[in-house]
């Protein structure tokens, strides 16, 4: 109730936004789906110059914060010491939900496993299990891969897969969904999670408890590790801001995140 009456409360509140330029930063999952959005509206609004970058949700939160983005991209919701940052600088964040998505396990094709429960995937990330004869694998060492802290991936991943458990110390990690693939597709007994538009033929996507992470089974509500994506803005967005988000959430641009290999809201 806390963070809903937060939404409306800061709703109401607007910033200005610099017509005909705009900063974006943030998530690498939503990368994807603001590089095909910013692409076609510039196409529309040649007038417009839109600067794109990553570095994880908790980055893209700060920017809009320090006001050094008009948009902050975050694969998972505001923290409460997020919220009091940006209050204690004046600002007052607003969340905008722009796709929908899910988070697979991913291991090298090689592997034979296809096929994990969720209590196998924390057992395996917090350290109980260690090899993938366990869980009915090749005799073969599990190299354990996780998203870094300031990943939205990995705060979800934390939350909807490990029930909030913490991940082994032995964990590699890597800073994006792309370099989570490469190392994998390089690792013959790696497991790592990737958000579902990243899927490539150089990993194998694997199960959990028997349900596939795709479109239909995130909205059917089967599969768990489900979560929205976020655009978050400084106050209610105005001019380009505004119109960047509207073009994102209109027919148009929800094809765009079909394409980016997300999950449209509608």
């Amino acid at each position: 109730m806390k963070k809903i009456i937060l939404a409306l409360t800061l709703a109401l509140i607007a910033t200005p936004a610099l017509a005909g330029k705009l900063v974006i930063k943030g998530s690498t999952t939503v990368l994807p789906i603001a590089q095909k959005a910013t692409e076609a509206y510039m196409a529309l609004h040649p007038d417009t110059v839109i600067t794109l970058s990553g570095g994880g949700s908790g980055n893209g939160i700060k920017a809009i914060i320090d006001g050094t983005a008009g948009i902050g991209n975050a694969s998972r919701f505001i923290k409460d010491k997020e919220v009091k940052q940006a209050v204690d600088n004046n600002v007052y964040p607003v969340p905008h939900r722009i796709a929908l998505d899910c988070i697979v396990p991913v291991v090298h094709p090689s592997n034979t496993v296809s096929d994990l429960s969720r209590k196998q995937i924390q057992d395996i990330y917090t350290g109980k299990i260690t090899n993938w004869k366990d869980v009915g694998g090749p005799d073969m060492k599990i190299v354990v891969i996780a998203r870094d802290s300031s990943s939205g991936t990995f705060e979800a991943w934390k939350e909807l897969a490990l029930d909030g458990e913490r991940v082994t110390p032995a964990a590699l990690t890597q800073p994006s969904n792309g370099g989570l693939v490469t190392q994998i597709a390089g690792t013959k007994g790696a497991i790592g999670y990737i958000a579902l538009g990243y899927i490539t033929p150089d990993v194998k996507v694997v199960a959990v408890d028997g349900v596939m992470g795709s479109e239909q089974t995130a909205k059917n509500g089967r599969y768990s590790i489900s979560r929205p994506l976020y655009m978050f803005t400084a106050g209610w967005p105005q001019g380009e801001t505004l119109d960047f988000i509207n073009f994102l959430l209109s027919p148009k641009g929800q094809a765009l995140v079909k394409e980016a290999g997300s999950i449209t809201l509608y």
